[in-house]
């Protein structure tokens, strides 16, 4: 399959992706029992074919075996992708912990290169600042991995607009990946903004709501007992019954244009600019299609207004994570000035 998906520049440091990346997350973790590598890596070299070269994956995906899965799976194939990883979150008997010290960062980056068998990491992301560190401590250790040729461009994740001003000051961010949705818009307001006055690209996780825009509230029917989203407070019964009208506001408005609520909910995050990669994650072959159909639904001004009206941050019940994991909103890191470097 001959690829014709265009490609855009994410930040100003030269950094050209797919303008739709492939999320890998749900491949090893948190999303039910992970997946076999018989099944997922014929899916990667799928997606490569069809002309999705940005994959996205982190360390804590597994733990570890998300990269190394990856790893596997671009032997021969390093050329043709954009690889984006991230570190930040210490996983000890189940335990998430979230590290930002220049010794994490490096031994953090060491890691990672090796599970995925490479020399060079395209996009290396903070997965979560660090409260505990100044930003510009973290951000200073990543400089000289730039500059050792270990990592090409700095990206930070679910980071606040002040924080990604301290970072970029430091040495220039290239990508801040955010959770960017119909259902999840708290970012539009300052977050979105200071990307674009500072020349940052933005990547959208979640961009299909973790499958709710797609599927409906029968998603929470087949969650297996592994499955994480069983526990985020908008997959509560009590929340599903409300944010269904979403759904169902949103499938109507995908059958009047003849695509699906997915192919409709991601082309409402394309139509954002072309400074913004959705990285919707997926299993299936079948679905990966689908989602790359979505780069041709084209939507009008009155239809933009018409999914922001229905799917505002008003009408949303439910947190995104209910305090399961750190977002931008709790991401302030203490001022350089307080830092007392490791004996």
């Amino acid at each position: 399959m001959a690829a014709t998906i265009k490609r855009i520049k994410l930040g100003t440091q030269g950094l050209e992706v797919s303008a739709q990346g492939l999320g890998c997350m749900g491949m090893s973790a948190f999303y039910g029992p992970p997946k076999s590598e018989e099944q997922m890596i014929p899916l990667i070299h799928h997606a490569i074919n069809s002309g999705i070269t940005f994959l996205d994956t982190s360390d804590m995906y597994g733990p570890h075996t998300n990269e190394i899965l990856l790893g596997k799976a671009l032997r021969g194939w390093r050329e043709k992708v954009e690889l984006a990883t991230k570190f930040g979150v210490k996983y000890i008997n189940g335990k998430g912990s979230i590290h930002g010290d220049p010794a994490y960062v490096r031994a953090a980056c060491v890691g990672s290169l090796k599970r995925l068998d490479i020399y060079c990491i395209d996009l290396y992301y903070q997965h979560r600042p660090d409260t505990k560190v100044p930003i510009e401590v973290t951000m200073g250790e990543l400089k000289n991995l730039v500059e050792e040729g270990k990592i090409k461009y700095i990206g930070l994740s679910e980071a606040s607009a002040s924080t990604i001003r301290r970072a970029h000051a430091v040495h220039p961010i290239s990508v801040v990946q955010l959770e960017w949705s119909l259902w999840t818009r708290d970012v539009e307001t300052d977050i979105i903004p200071t990307c674009r006055e500072l020349g940052i690209g933005i990547v959208a996780y979640s961009p299909l709501g973790r499958g709710f825009l797609s599927t409906g509230p029968k998603i929470t029917e087949n969650f297996s007992e592994a499955d994480y989203r069983q526990n985020l407070p908008r997959f509560k019964p009590e929340n599903v019954e409300h944010n269904k009208q979403i759904f169902e506001r949103v499938s109507e408005i995908a059958a009047r244009k003849g695509c699906t609520p997915a192919q409709l909910a991601l082309a409402w995050v394309h139509h954002q600019g072309d400074d913004v990669c959705p990285i919707p994650g997926t299993t299936k072959i079948e679905n990966l299609n689908q989602n790359i159909g979505a780069l041709s639904v084209k939507l009008t001004p009155q239809d933009m207004t018409e999914l922001e009206s229905l799917a505002s941050e008003q009408s949303v019940k439910g947190d995104r994570y209910g305090g399961l994991s750190p977002t931008w909103m709790d991401s302030e890191t203490p001022p350089l000035s307080s830092w007392k470097r490791p004996q």
